[in-house]
């Protein structure tokens, strides 16, 4: 597989994440991910960055390894994983995007 663009990685990303726990796991990880950052920077306590590390990767490689049986993104694209587990926790946010919608857009902040 050649990955030349986010545009490119993108519909592979969602190839990944077809089961709706997963994206859920990786939805709930994001989250807390965020949350632990911006309490670390708040706070200036750096362990909350461990937890945001163990807590979003350790729910969404959890999705892979065990509902979808796949491998992550991160391992290969480690770069455009992290921008399409963004772009997937604030589409999840602002639309409610369930991704079973047959007419799913290749890229989302496109529209197309």
């Amino acid at each position: 597989m050649r990955i030349r663009s986010f545009e490119d990685f993108w519909p592979y990303y969602l190839s990944l994440h077809r089961r709706a726990q997963t994206r859920l796991l990786h939805f709930v990880g994001s989250g807390i991910a965020l949350i632990a950052i911006l309490v670390a920077i708040l706070t200036l306590n750096a362990w909350y960055f461990a937890v945001a590390i163990v807590s979003g990767y350790g729910l969404a490689w959890y999705g892979h390894a065990f509902i979808e049986r796949n491998r992550p993104a991160t391992w290969r694209f480690p770069v455009y994983s992290l921008a399409a587990d963004l772009l997937l926790f604030w589409v999840m946010l602002t639309r409610g995007f369930t991704f079973e919608d047959p007419s799913l857009p290749r890229n989302p902040l496109k529209g197309k």
